[in-house]
């Protein structure tokens, strides 16, 4: 918890706790079903958590807005960030539904009253949503033909759009965005060799 603090100093005590408990609640569910790898649940809440939140370092979420998670997978980043942020409504979505029934569940748990969550594939989504995240989906250019129709900007100071978990040469998948899109290195900013290559891409709508 002293970590978490440490890194994202907004957080409030009970927020702390929450996110401590969440990393418990998928130590318990990983022994049912295959969340976070087997190998690095024991760092479940140094690495994932931490990462999840990384846009807080970088950008606020007007009070009010709809987030979009899009393959929550397990619910990431979807449940840290709505711990976070308890004024945002987070909409979390995958195709796998006993990973929805996962994610359903934990925030039950938590009392995350800003979560819901749904199984749907993302060519059936619809709604309109200030913001859309997503950790470790698929290719920019892909994801970006899936998600943008349902972006609305938000005509703000910072631009509003899509939020991408990535890592590695993004030069060849972000050609064709321009100045659309910004890139924030984690590396520096989160502690440790596991965020060594990882950045956020943000893609302006």
């Amino acid at each position: 918890m002293a970590q978490l603090a440490a890194i994202y100093p907004a957080l409030g005590e009970a927020q702390l706790q929450q996110l401590v408990h969440l990393g418990d609640c998928y130590r318990e569910w990983n022994a049912k079903i295959n969340l976070i790898s087997r190998q690095d649940i024991g760092n479940v809440v140094r690495h994932h958590v931490v990462h999840s939140l990384a846009p807080t370092l970088f950008l606020d979420f007007r009070s009010g807005c709809r987030v979009l998670d899009f393959g929550t997978g397990g619910g990431l980043p979807g449940l840290p960030l709505a711990i976070a942020h308890p004024e945002v409504e987070f909409h979390l979505v995958d195709s796998i539904g006993k990973k929805i029934r996962v994610v359903q569940a934990i925030a039950r748990e938590l009392g995350l009253e800003n979560v819901t969550a749904e199984q749907v594939r993302g060519e059936q989504l619809k709604g309109q949503y200030a913001w859309v995240v997503s950790r470790g989906v698929t290719d920019m250019v892909q994801l970006w033909q899936w998600v943008r129709g349902l972006l609305v900007a938000e005509g703000g100071a910072q631009p509003n759009g899509l939020i991408a978990y990535k890592g590695g040469d993004l030069r060849r998948e972000l050609a064709s965005f321009g100045r659309r899109a910004t890139i924030w290195e984690l590396a520096g900013r989160l502690p440790g060799e596991w965020f060594e290559g990882k950045q956020l891409v943000r893609i302006a709508k």
